[in-house]
């Protein structure tokens, strides 16, 4: 759409074929990589969606929520209920319920995001006619439009009954990002060519349940208590329910205010836990009436609050009506939002308008509410029940995004994983080892959610899920706190919490390890790596595999990193840690030898193996399953359905081995086998590239964003296209119907995350910031800013420069890097590196472990 008003942007996608919508009627265009939108002056800034689909209606649901971090709604239509087709749903930061159910004929007890009442309920009449929610009012015209600039979802459409005159109905929505306890709706309605009453049902539905997913839909999807209301004033109504097992007390205040006077029924409650209320109004032609509803949560997780009905009473007292009242506050918070994390690309408008939607997801679900939380970092957003809203390893790609822009986001979030220390060590003492054992998937308290079985709805079978031996979500945890400390500076957080991390992890691992004394080497057995379709070998699935290359190698960095925080907090401060975390000298000298010894498979051929044994499995006719299955993503579901099983193949789910690239960069890795003993070239580390590329099916988003992170340093067109892939996940539903249950917030903030890391080359050394740019040719410029040791820094890069310019400030100077070149940059200096004195064959900064090579642990080392 012309004129500023948007692109229009379509969902369904097969193969490399995008479909957009304009103006209603469906076009379909050629390769998404190839296709440039710029010479339509679209707005970068504005999703819209032109008439309904309800094939796709939770897919367009879960990309138009709004959130604050503390809370998000889905874009659900206010007068649907859960019905097949649509599904309101709000959901809290860490708001969890375990209950027990029985799904397919297994008892099960599982932990579950709660989706906490829906406060958004809106529904229309005409005279006597049928309501709008019965389906049975005609629609045209209508439009949804998020401003992802403001945070804001219009919603237009007109409706027409038998025998009626029409109403032309606008609704404006928003979750308040400078309260994060409120949100809003807005709704005004029009005559069109009509006289007589309007009649309008507003209200609270807290019958809702958690069946956003179907496969999770058992006996137990019922989390709330029976709700209790009361109506405080003329216009306020307070919901109070509680989860019925964690115990959680949420409190829902809502204020309803209609711009013209007219009948107001008394507010009343069915048996399904609905509370409603109607107005009825007369309209003239041409008239209009607007009304207002503003909702306050409150939970008894807060702080500063005597209880969840007071405090959600008393936001409600001191907010603004409605939505032209919040929303000045609201633009001002996101305004300075998009100062920090706005990334503009000298390229196509599509591609601009999607990053901007991935950034505007991120921060809806991580900010700085999130901050005063204890809560973590949603694989699937707070969109969706998706994975039962469980914290994963994705914060491996969310932090690089946030820490450099918020450290203390990122230091809250670390947090999350700290408070549950104790639970990942009693994990580990458990299983007989020392250390940390961090669950895969993560709730409230830090148990292992992950559930023993998954369902397999293409064989009607249950399978056994081992995901649990995915050991290196610990390694996840202390690489992001390493970087933070990298990106902070933050001694006294490296102390008090960060060093914890760091060696209850390195900790777990040696536990793990088994010395070889005829080899002189390390193994590591019974764990998974990231590529999750090799639980076993196929003589003993289930029983984990050994020597993980991805495990190994991170491993003998973290064990490094342990070192290093030793020689960090010299003095008086490693001191104090030795004496909390009880650190005998000979731990140290086992962490440095780790370092150093841990075994790595290689093919004949030099690839390095993704596990021990990998090479010697069976060859997988990738042709066959695509011209069978299509979309083999899910090769595991598909394979058990032919009685097959993917331990017996060379294959990946995603990026593994290949996950090494992307965390410490090609030189990194290098260096890293290189300290492990092993002969390593560039031309070696090509090569396993393009064997794990051809072997990897994809059937997780975040494995594109991994592949166009490692084609970045070798191959920047091939880059750009599976960049374009990954951007557009999400969007287009590439993963067959999932984000329905939530958005991949792992995978959306990842391609924020290529553009820095990768594109720019962005890396954090020992005390200096350090560039390392490889722009695609589609890309002319790109600028962002960074928070890099208290410093503000705007980074300029195009084809032939790297412009750097800190904002006033009084921190102390900080170094910065480009290729060798490195410069001390005060508060208020810029410098303008050219690019032609960059080494094209330098991929990354020589030391991207933060470390220099000549530092070594000072304490109990055998060298």
């Amino acid at each position: 759409r012309r004129g500023g008003f948007g692109l229009v942007v379509g969902i369904d996608r097969t193969g490399h074929r995008t479909q957009l919508e304009l103006a209603g009627a469906h076009i379909v265009l050629g390769d998404v990589a190839e296709l440039d939108l710029g010479s339509t002056r679209a707005d970068p800034w504005t999703l819209v969606y032109q008439g309904f689909d309800p094939a796709h209606e939770g897919h367009r649901e879960a990309l138009t929520a709004l959130g604050n971090g503390y809370m998000a709604t889905r874009g659900a239509h206010p007068e649907r209920k859960d019905d097949g087709v649509h599904y309101p749903g709000t959901y809290l930061a860490g708001v969890y319920n375990r209950t027990a159910s029985t799904m397919h004929r297994r008892e099960l007890e599982e932990e579950h995001l709660v989706n906490v009442p829906n406060w958004l309920p809106v529904d229309i009449r005409i005279g006597d006619g049928p309501w709008w929610s019965t389906g049975d009012i005609n629609t045209s015209q209508e439009s949804v439009e998020l401003d992802l600039r403001r945070g804001l979802l219009t919603r237009r459409v007109m409706l027409s009954a038998p025998g009626a005159g029409r109403l032309s109905i606008v609704q404006r929505r928003l979750v308040s990002m400078h309260n994060p306890h409120l949100a809003a709706l807005e709704t005004t309605i029009a005559a069109d060519g009509f006289t007589g009453t309007v009649s309008v049902r507003t209200g609270i539905d807290a019958g809702v349940t958690n069946t956003n997913v179907r496969d999770y839909v058992g006996t137990g999807h019922r989390h709330l208590s029976a709700p209790a209301f009361t109506e405080p004033d003329g216009d306020t109504v307070l919901c109070e329910v509680e989860t019925n097992r964690s115990r959680i007390r949420i409190a829902l205040a809502v204020r309803t205010i209609v711009s013209c006077g007219g009948k107001v029924e008394p507010g009343s409650v069915d048996g399904t836990g609905q509370y409603r209320r109607q107005f009825d109004a007369r309209l003239a032609d041409g008239q209009s009436v607007t009304m207002d509803k503003t909702a306050a949560v409150v939970t008894s997780r807060d702080g500063a609050i005597s209880s969840p009905a007071t405090g959600a009473l008393a936001e409600l007292a001191g907010s603004g009506r409605g939505v032209s009242e919040l929303l000045e506050d609201h633009e001002a918070s996101w305004r300075r939002l998009w100062d920090r994390f706005a990334i503009t690309l000298d390229t196509d408008a599509q591609s601009q308008l999607v990053l901007n939607l991935h950034v505007l997801h991120l921060l809806q679900t991580i900010s700085v509410h999130t901050a005063v939380l204890d809560a973590g970092v949603p694989a699937r957003g707070l969109h969706g029940e998706g994975y039962r809203g469980h914290i994963f390893w994705d914060e491996l790609f969310v932090f690089p995004v946030i820490g450099i822009r918020v450290p203390g986001i990122s230091r809250a979030l670390l947090d999350y994983r700290w408070r549950r220390l104790d639970a990942a060590r009693a994990a580990a003492k458990t299983v007989g080892l020392e250390g940390a054992l961090f669950p895969w998937q993560s709730g409230s308290d830090g148990r292992e959610e992950t559930p023993k079985e998954l369902y397999n709805t293409r064989s009607s079978r249950w399978m056994e899920d081992n995901s649990y031996r995915q050991r290196h979500v610990g390694l996840a945890v202390a690489y992001n706190a390493w970087q933070h400390y990298q990106v902070s500076g933050d001694r006294d957080w490296l102390l008090e919490r960060g060093a914890e991390l760091i060696v209850e992890v390195a900790r777990i691992f040696a536990s793990l390890a088994t010395f070889d004394q005829a080899e002189d080497r390390f193994h590591i057995s019974g764990v998974m790596g990231p590529d999750e379709y090799h639980d076993g070998y196929p003589d003993a699935p289930g029983a984990g595999i050994r020597d993980n290359t991805y495990t190994n190698v991170l491993v003998s960095w973290v064990c490094e990193r342990a070192c290093d925080v030793m020689v960090e907090l010299a003095g008086h401060p490693a001191n104090e840690l030795t004496d909390r975390l009880h650190i005998r000298p000979e731990e140290i000298s086992l962490w440095s030898r780790l370092a150093r010894r841990l075994s790595i498979p290689f093919h004949s051929d030099g690839v390095l193996s993704q596990f021990e044994g990998y090479a010697d499995l069976a060859e997988l006719d990738w042709a066959h399953y695509r011209a069978k299955y299509g979309n083999i993503g899910r090769l595991d579901l598909i394979l058990e359905a032919e009685g097959d099983a993917t331990n017996r193949y060379k294959l990946a789910k995603q990026a593994d081995v290949l996950m090494l690239i992307h965390l410490l960069g090609p030189q990194g890795v290098l260096k890293q086998l290189h300290r492990l003993g092993y002969p390593f070239s560039d031309s070696d580390l090509e090569q396993t590239v393009e064997y794990y590329l051809a072997r990897t099916a994809n059937g997780s988003t975040l494995s594109r964003v991994v592949h166009a992170s490692v084609l970045s340093r070798f191959d920047e067109s091939r880059a750009w296209e599976v960049f374009r892939e990954a951007l557009v996940a999400d969007l287009d539903d590439t993963q067959g119907g999932t984000t329905q249950e939530g958005i991949h917030l792992g995978a959306m903030s990842g391609t924020v995350d290529l553009i820095t890391r990768s594109f720019a080359g962005l890396q954090t050394e020992a005390n200096a910031l350090t560039f390392a740019p490889r722009l695609p040719a589609h890309l002319g410029r790109i600028c962002f800013q960074l928070r890099y040791r208290g410093h503000r820094v705007e980074v300029t890069l195009s084809k032939d420069r790297i412009l750097i310019h800190l904002q006033p400030c009084t921190a102390p100077a900080v170094r910065i890097g480009v290729a060798s070149n490195y410069v001390e940059l005060a508060g208020g200096e810029s410098k303008d590196f050219p690019m032609a004195a960059a080494d094209p064959d330098r991929s990354g900064p020589e030391t991207p472990d933060g470390q220099r090579d000549q530092l070594q642990p000072k304490v109990g080392t055998d060298e």
